[in-house]
């Protein structure tokens, strides 16, 4: 089965296509970082606006790509949610205009689960169970993994995520959009000066909170003006191994209580190189597994919705994939309610 798959939830115009017997054969994707930098984030009107006018030129680029055209297409599945409504929109009419078109089943897929499911998309992918710190914009979970569609929640955040958490530290440092790589790249030039609060680091539980965090860096920002490039560094170093050294103590926690000997991170913030080394060293201690889906893949992606809806359609019987065009977005949608396919 030949599945197109349209990401359009947030600032990212990312188009696939995945094969469920050759894998992943092409994928594009328009970011809009730079025309969102001016206003120090996202503009959703600029946002849908923009993915208007990239759908359909990366499709046609994805398809030439793999040599295919719209005639061999078999499915198409997009994001229906959680993300910014307007963009949903733009990609949720496109791809089920285009189903309706070419009479093909079509499936709404969730963001998250797509996120969950990239590093399955690597020549080496983990096997079920595993343990899955989803680290993306405004998500910080641990879940437990048995399957497709097969989720347990473990932990959540009670406040802002990690990668809220980055941007708005990078901000409170004076530091561009989008914030968290600015961040970790000003980190590297710092060092141990300052010390910042671990929130929940020490809680019974698997949950998270980053807010604190964020406030102890406003009163230390406002401690030391004006801030000189060094301050800027120190404090970034520090808020960085805050958050590191957080995820990487619950992440251990939740192998240890499930039992289990797999651990898969993803998002973007599972992009970040001192997180990453962190739970190398750690799970490699523990005589554990960690992946990760290439750093392409982190982000918001077109290649993991598709992977994420060709698995949902191939697994589901005939009967179930009805050609019904009819859509609504879900710009709120907790993950829990998936069910397997």
């Amino acid at each position: 089965m030949l599945v197109l798959g349209v990401e359009s939830s947030c600032d990212e115009t990312g188009i696939a296509l995945y094969d469920t017997q050759q894998g992943l054969l092409s994928h594009a994707l328009h970011s809009q970082v730079a025309m969102h930098a001016d206003f120090g984030g996202v503009v959703p009107e600029l946002a849908s606006r923009d993915h208007i006018q990239r759908a359909l030129p990366l499709t046609q680029q994805v398809l030439d790509h793999a040599n295919k055209t719209l005639a061999d297409i078999d499915g198409i599945a997009y994001t229906q949610g959680p993300g910014l409504s307007g963009a949903l929109l733009v990609g949720t009419s496109i791809a089920q205009s285009l189903a309706f078109a070419l009479q093909v089943p079509s499936i709404g897929v969730h963001h998250l689960e797509g996120h969950l499911l990239a590093p399955l998309l690597e020549d080496n992918p983990p096997a079920f169970p595993f343990v899955a710190l989803l680290v993306s914009g405004g998500h910080s979970q641990l879940m437990r993994v048995d399957g497709i569609g097969q989720y347990e929640l473990l932990g959540d955040t009670l406040d802002d995520a990690a990668g809220e958490a980055f941007d708005k530290t990078a901000k409170l440092l004076g530091l561009g959009y989008p914030g968290g790589p600015a961040l970790a790249k000003l980190a590297e030039k710092g060092q141990a000066r300052f010390t910042l609060p671990r929130p929940m680091l020490h809680s019974k539980d698997l949950n998270f909170s980053f807010s604190g965090l964020k406030t102890a860096v406003l009163t230390l920002v406002n401690k030391h003006q004006p801030l000189d490039q060094q301050t800027q560094a120190d404090i970034a170093w520090e808020f960085q191994e805050s958050v590191t050294e957080i995820l990487t103590k619950k992440c251990m926690t939740a192998l240890r209580e499930t039992g289990l000997d797999s651990l898969v991170v993803s998002g973007g913030v599972g992009a970040n190189t001192r997180l990453r080394e962190s739970l190398n060293a750690a799970t490699k201690r523990k005589l554990c597994n960690v992946s990760y889906p290439r750093l392409e893949f982190c982000t918001d992606n077109g290649a993991m919705i598709a992977f994420a809806g060709a698995m949902r359609l191939d697994a589901m019987p005939d009967s179930q994939a009805a050609l019904d065009y009819s859509f609504q977005v879900r710009p709120r949608w907790d993950l829990a309610e998936l069910k397997q396919p």
